[in-house]
């Protein structure tokens, strides 16, 4: 009995060992599961989300030129077409990553409307993928299961930067437009930021003063943001375009207050907030539909 167990203990360590030695099942993404993932880094898998938080295209107001580029090259990309990688930059909360959000929409309701009648080719779907910044260096992992899949993907990065000792810059330069294998024909990145180049200045003029060619070192930081062939540039909105946002709020969700005493209200609550900007107008919005005891069904 004795060696019976030492025998089965034996092969019990022996197989434990084995499955340690052995390398991870390979990771199968399911995604027909969702519209929108979030990349998960450790241990790799997509993380389906079940509801998108974003607004309608048309609640997006003061950007509309902006709304036109990123519309035009998202749907350029969907349909099979060349398209940009896409930097938005700018001022805060004017919109950058809602816009990101909504164009998904739109581009999967493009296809969903057109792509059978016009082409005859199988409807291809467009999937949202959202990438953490500490994340960023997995990017090639990322990368390497979306280019196995037949339907298109965006690839989304909120308030990318990059701040000083950090050189995971360098990676994403080289995936996005020079490593060999490049970007996959069927990816697209789309990244939002306060700042044009992605990284503070103090960074580049350090670089400036410390490195033997100066220029080459600048043109190595400021390269990064040139892998971006669509920049997209935001601005603080005015008192007119505030008041647009807003009153954009109160049509769609059907929120029942005087357009005078709207003027009034959303005005203090700018000063307030120390500024005007899409998500001042949103705060103001939900604080109003709370104290009207209405929903705002987005």
């Amino acid at each position: 009995m004795k060696i019976e167990n030492t025998l089965t203990e034996l092969w019990n360590r022996a197989v434990n060992a084995l499955e340690r030695m052995a390398p991870p099942a390979a990771m199968i993404p399911d995604f027909q599961s969702a519209e929108a993932f979030i990349w998960q880094s450790d241990p790799e898998s997509f993380i389906p989300v079940e509801r998108i938080n974003r607004l309608p295209v048309k609640l997006l107001q003061g950007i509309d030129q902006q709304i036109t580029l990123l519309i035009e090259n998202t749907v350029r990309f969907a349909n099979g077409y060349p398209a940009n990688n896409a930097l938005l930059w700018g001022a805060r909360g004017m919109g950058k990553s809602s816009l990101v959000k909504a164009v998904h929409a739109h581009a999967q309701e493009t296809i969903d409307e057109t792509w059978d009648a016009d082409s005859g080719e199988p409807k291809v779907d467009i999937r949202l993928i959202e990438i953490h910044r500490e994340d960023i260096g997995t990017l090639p992992e990322c990368l390497a299961h979306l280019r196995k899949q037949s339907m298109r993907f965006i690839v989304f990065c909120d308030d990318l930067s990059f701040d000083h000792d950090d050189t995971s810059y360098k990676s994403l330069k080289a995936v996005l437009e020079g490593g060999i294998e490049g970007r996959p024909l069927n990816v697209i990145f789309y990244a939002t930021s306060n700042r044009r180049h992605l990284l503070p200045r103090d960074m580049m003029e350090n670089e400036r003063s410390t490195a033997i060619n100066p220029s080459e070192a600048v043109e190595e930081k400021v390269s990064l943001s040139d892998r971006f062939g669509l920049w997209i540039g935001f601005h603080n909105c005015t008192q007119d375009d505030y008041l647009a946002m807003v009153r954009a709020y109160v049509e769609h969700f059907g929120l029942r207050i005087d357009d005078e005493k709207l003027k009034a209200e959303s005005l203090e609550w700018s000063v307030t907030r120390g500024g005007r900007s899409g998500r001042v107008a949103w705060q103001y919005i939900q604080d109003l539909a709370g104290r009207l005891g209405q929903h705002l069904p987005v």
